[in-house]
């Protein structure tokens, strides 16, 4: 799925009776393909990123801020500047989920791969559509007994791996850090559709970056990072993976998501947590050599169940009364 075909899918159909826009199922599994495989490698290209001694909070900040730009030139080039065109009320829903997924979500992520190997943070992460739900039974939700199985294994993994560090060199304030950061994120995702972002995806994913990228500046700001930022000492690879992370995992998977929060469900969103943590753990043995323990596999695999059960089970339609 190309910066182009995503620009397509910015203006789908609208339907003449209602004004509804109309999203293709093509469209929907091209974006969430993207978002399997290119996220799931982008755990890999953080790890390099800071273990090349680019501050985490503001190396991510220059990769969404570098594809806002990017993003808003070709926009711009293809539909004119009025294509960018905001309210004050969808600026302040853009900031919101920009600092939520973004500034806490991808930033804590960052932060606490310095010592969380990118294999562990991946699976840490899988436990989001696990927080979701609970985010939705606050709500006034009442979810199926499956689903309620599916968060409790669900969150039993997330313990083991959060307790023992999955037997690696993660430090508990690092992993600490990584599941605040998931909280964050599956909050933002949650209840971005109430927010009033703009209806054009990727305009929405554009302001999301540049409000994302300027409160990482911020935040790496408080954290003292200008302060250890060193240009001649990074290493090139780190470099190469910044570019990496600012064309694929930004500019493509973060536009691809921004369009499925648009129009996909967020069962189906979630899916995305079966196949990323597969990637990353694949990447980083073979790129990385980070070790698999034995508890990464178990509490993994246990994490992969709950999440299975939680999406399968809020997929299948409720039985009607009568029936």
């Amino acid at each position: 799925m190309t910066v182009r075909t995503l620009m397509a899918a910015a203006s789908p159909a609208v339907l003449p009776e209602t004004g509804a826009r109309q999203a293709s199922a093509a469209m929907i599994w091209s974006a969430l393909a993207v978002v399997y495989v290119v996220w799931g490698s982008t755990y890999l290209g953080i790890r390099v990123v800071v273990d090349a001694q680019i501050p985490p909070m503001l190396g991510m900040a220059s990769r969404f801020l570098t594809a806002a730009v990017v993003l808003a030139a070709i926009l711009s080039l293809k539909s004119g500047w009025r294509r960018l065109r905001i309210t004050r009320r969808e600026a302040l829903g853009a900031a919101v989920v920009g600092v939520l997924l973004l500034a806490f979500g991808n930033g804590g992520v960052a932060i606490a791969e310095q010592t969380v190997p990118s294999g562990l943070a991946a699976l840490l992460v899988a436990a989001i559509p696990l927080w979701v739900m609970l985010l939705r039974v606050g709500g006034g939700e009442r979810p199926r007994w499956l689903t309620w199985l599916g968060v409790l294994i669900g969150f039993a993994g997330v313990a083991v791996l959060a307790v023992s560090g999955g037997d690696t060199s993660a430090k508990p304030l690092s992993v600490g850090i990584l599941v605040v950061g998931t909280i964050s994120w599956a909050t933002g995702s949650r209840f971005s559709p109430r927010l009033g972002l703009p209806r054009d995806p990727l305009v929405a994913a554009l302001y999301e970056m540049a409000f994302g990228g300027t409160a990482m500046i911020l935040l790496g700001v408080i954290r003292g990072e200008p302060g250890r930022l060193d240009l001649g000492a990074i290493d090139g690879s780190g470099w190469i993976a910044l570019g990496y992370l600012i064309v694929f995992g930004s500019l493509l998977a973060y536009s691809a998501y921004s369009y499925l929060l648009a129009n996909a469900p967020i069962s189906l969103i979630s899916t995305y947590a079966y196949v990323n943590p597969a990637v990353a753990v694949l990447l980083g043995w073979l790129i990385l050599s980070e070790h698999i323990t034995a508890k990464i596999l178990i509490g993994g695999a246990v994490i992969i169940v709950g999440v299975a059960l939680v999406v399968s089970a809020e997929r299948r339609p409720r039985a009607t009364a009568g029936r």
